[in-house]
């Protein structure tokens, strides 16, 4: 129910912050976007942007943070330490896949960075350093306050 509620709380905003700069400057073109909400079943809903005219939330969806989630979900290209590379992808949902490894994992934010938690112990952090981004690597059974066992380049390969 959190991870659906968190979901629909990113999509409202999201909806919101497009509705708000257009300034209800919708043209016969744009009225065919859409807003798709998909469900912890894996069904889906879609509404077009134009037949919405304000979301809500109830009291607890409006107390779950999700600030700064939105910048990490999509597409990752990252180092591994050893000079190669491989792909992290980041789902609204809180799962994560990636290319090397153990395929499957979770995600979440905290402190402004996101934690990967992968099915094979290793943990991962993407996090801003300056202006770029940086993938942080623990190896299983070592905590995230431990020397990391590498750190790399990472890059967002999608246009926000």
């Amino acid at each position: 129910m959190r991870k659906g509620t968190i979901m629909l709380l990113v999509v409202g905003t999201l909806l919101l912050a497009g509705c708000y700069a257009r300034a209800g400057q919708i043209s016969a073109s744009e009225d065919q976007d859409k807003i798709v909400i998909i469900f912890k079943d894996g069904h889906q809903q879609s509404f077009r942007v134009a037949d919405v005219a304000r979301i809500e939330f109830s009291q607890s969806a409006r107390n779950i943070s999700t600030a700064g989630s939105v910048r990490f979900v999509g597409r990752w290209k990252v180092g591994d330490g050893a000079g190669g590379t491989f792909y992290i992808t980041l789902k609204p949902e809180g799962k994560a896949e990636k290319t090397l490894g153990s395929r499957d994992g979770t995600w979440t934010v905290v402190n402004g960075e996101a934690r990967v938690s992968w099915q094979d112990g290793w943990h991962d952090v993407i996090r801003k350093v300056g202006n770029k981004y940086q993938k942080v690597a623990f190896s299983p059974g070592s905590s995230l306050d431990a020397e990391p066992s590498n750190m790399a380049q990472a890059e967002y390969t999608e246009p926000h």
